[in-house]
This record gives C-alpha cells, sequence and structure tokens, in this order.
C-alpha cells in the first residue's frame, strides 16, 4: 500500500487550499480502506492529529480547525481530500495523510504518505 498526497502550497492568511491524498495497493477481497486521516507536523514539534474519516463516512477533527476544515473520501478512488479555509498562520506545517487498511485475514495495518508543506503567509 502507497499513499500519495499533493495539495500544498503558499496562501494568504484567509485563503484555501485542498489536499489530496490517493492510495495504491489497494484491492477488493484483498485489504480495504478502513479510515483516512490527516496529521500535521511542525519543526521541532510532535505530529498531530488534524481530521478523520472512516469508509462509512464518520469525520473528527481537532478543535482549531472545525468549522474551516473539511475532511472526504472517494471511497471508489480510494483518495481522500482535505478541504481547508480561512487558514492562518497557525496552520502553517508539513500535513501527512494516512490509512488505516484492514485485510482479508482482518488484521489492520496504517500507513503513513509523504508530507505535503501548507504555508500561510501574513
Amino acid at each position: 500500500v502507497q499513499l500519495q498526497a499533493s495539495g500544498g502550497g503558499l496562501v494568504q492568511n484567509g485563503g484555501s487550499l485542498r489536499l489530496s491524498c490517493a492510495a495504491s495497493g489497494i484491492s477488493s477481497g484483498i485489504n480495504r480502506i478502513d479510515t483516512m486521516g490527516w496529521y500535521r507536523q511542525g519543526s521541532g514539534k510532535e505530529r498531530e492529529f488534524v481530521a478523520s474519516i472512516t469508509s462509512g463516512g464518520a469525520t473528527a477533527y481537532t478543535n482549531s480547525v472545525k468549522g474551516r476544515f473539511t475532511i472526504s473520501m472517494d471511497n471508489a478512488k480510494n483518495t481522500a481530500h482535505l478541504q481547508m479555509n480561512d487558514l492562518q498562520s497557525g496552520d502553517t506545517d508539513v500535513y501527512y495523510c494516512s490509512i488505516g487498511v484492514r485485510s482479508a485475514d482482518s488484521s489492520w495495518s496504517s500507513y503513513w504518505g509523504q508530507g505535503t508543506l501548507v504555508t500561510v503567509s501574513s
């Protein structure tokens, strides 16, 4: 299983960006995605949870992004998106996507994508 994250960039305060995370190596009958999520990490800081979504559509957000960020998942394309609106300087970080995968033998594994940098300028 591999993840490809994209969509980071430079945006001004109050602007918007849309991050995408595409998973490959998912095959019906072999494995399936249980959850997809986004985390972020700044220099010298621990990686922190941002948002997640289950295959059934249940979502969760860290308090600081509620009302500004929206996570969605396209089950058919094994892709998750993070729509980020009203970005603030405090959102500047490297964003990482992660997925939880359930295999046919019921084992569960997590995978991480490469980071994508989001920079919000004032």
